[in-house]
């Protein structure tokens, strides 16, 4: 998967949506904007969670700026083996293993044979929710 891109006036973004700060892939938590000066656009205060790491990111931009929104792509795969860490998974299409951070979220429900959503942005990929279970 690679990382495309597309983008998008900054007044769009609401709670919920993905947008990229500093390269990374974020959900975006809340937005703050503020008035109009006498010279100058509102600004808006946009704070986001990364996707795959969990870090909590800010971004400062007018609200007549553009915005990065990454394209996340979102398949299905299917529980192989799990361990301590991580969890191995087969996607349901191309028949690919690969492994990713086990979620701390799923992991009384998550058993192996399981059916699983998973997000992608360029190599990285993490567990979204169960689907089914077998």
């Amino acid at each position: 998967m690679s990382e495309e891109i597309t983008y998008g006036s900054m007044s769009d973004i609401k709670p919920g949506r993905f947008i990229l700060i500093d390269g990374i892939a974020c959900r975006v938590v809340s937005v703050d904007t503020s008035k109009p000066g006498k010279h100058g656009a509102a600004k808006m205060r946009i704070t986001a969670i990364g996707i795959f790491d969990g870090t909590k990111r800010t971004l400062l931009s007018p609200s007549t700026g553009d915005a990065q929104i990454p394209v996340i792509g979102k398949t299905k795969a299917q529980v192989v083996s799990i361990s301590d860490n991580t969890v191995q998974l087969m996607n349901l299409e191309t028949y690919e293993t690969y492994e990713v951070p086990m979620q701390e979220e799923l992991r009384k429900e998550l058993k192996p044979g399981a059916e699983v959503e998973v997000m992608e942005y360029g190599s990285n990929r993490t567990m979204t929710r169960i689907l089914g279970g077998v």
